[in-house]
């Protein structure tokens, strides 16, 4: 289980992609950049979520 430390990192990489995405819509004016910036907050917040879960693992695990 050693991996959940880094996967959450997989996560922002992916919102940050996206924000840039959603930017590069935006300023193009072709697309509704709208899937992107929702996309993108669903990621980052999806990071914040795993990284408080993998320390509650840990300390978890430490306890034990």
């Amino acid at each position: 289980m050693n991996y959940l430390k880094y996967t959450q990192y997989v996560y922002l990489l992916a919102g940050l992609y996206f924000a840039y995405d959603g930017f590069s819509k935006l300023n193009s004016g072709t697309d509704a950049p709208y899937l992107s910036f929702c996309i993108a907050g669903a990621a980052i917040v999806m990071f914040f979520f795993r990284r408080k879960f993998a320390k509650k693992f840990d300390n978890y695990n430490k306890k034990q």
